[in-house]
């Protein structure tokens, strides 16, 4: 059994030799990113991903947004820091989908006036709801490399026309995974299908452990 720590990936780790053919790293069926996985994750306290807070690019794109009433989802939230930071901030319409039902139950008892129903324990493929803006912050890299033309097509059909997909990128390779790295050439050729792309660049105000590493991304559905 995998029992990596992502701390040591998300951190620590130097970045590998890039190879963006996804192919390459995508997961054998007999280790599944399922819902059973990531449980095990949680009860276990693998969670090294998890900054404690919200993630500093996002929650500074957040502070630029004056329209509170704005339909968000954030997919594989986690925790959901940046859910709660905007919930604080009065945006009132944040929903939250996750395949693991712990962070859930956790983010009801940390947040207890934010809906119930905004909090869906389900699969992000299978979900079906129509907004304005998605917020991406790893869970691209959390799913098997094979979905992610999946992930744009998925991203696509859940945002209304002219609506964003912003959010984070790791701009390097991991060794194993998860995480699943990748580069901006790679992202680029699976979302420019779907997307007009606003920015896309290498972010400004990481966490120190991240910083060059990761890419802001502005995307306008097409």
């Amino acid at each position: 059994e995998r029992t990596t720590n992502w701390f040591v990936f998300f951190t620590l780790a130097p970045p590998t030799v890039c190879s963006w053919k996804f192919a390459k790293r995508s997961l054998p069926m007999s280790n599944p990113l399922n819902e059973k996985f990531w449980s095990a994750r949680y009860a276990t306290g693998h969670t090294g991903w998890d900054l404690g807070q919200p993630s500093p690019p996002l929650r500074e794109y957040l502070d630029q947004l004056t329209n509170t009433d704005a339909r968000i989802l954030i997919p594989g939230a986690g925790n959901g820091y940046e859910a709660e930071y905007a919930w604080r901030q009065g945006f009132t319409n944040i929903f939250i989908v996750d395949i693991a039902e712990q962070p859930l139950r956790d983010f009801a008892e940390r947040v207890p006036d934010f809906p119930r129903e905004q909090l869906i324990h389900g699969n992000f493929f299978a979900h079906t709801a129509t907004y304005d803006l998605i917020l991406e912050q790893t869970f691209f890299c959390a799913l098997n490399p094979a979905l992610r033309p999946d992930y744009a097509r998925q991203m696509h059909a859940l945002l209304r026309p002219g609506g964003q997909l912003v959010g984070l990128w790791f701009d390097r390779d991991f060794a194993g995974g998860p995480p699943f790295g990748g580069d901006r050439e790679e992202y680029l050729g699976y979302l420019e299908p779907y997307f007009t792309v606003s920015t896309f660049a290498t972010a400004t105000n990481s966490i120190p452990p991240r910083a060059g590493n990761e890419l802001f991304g502005i995307f306008h559905r097409s």
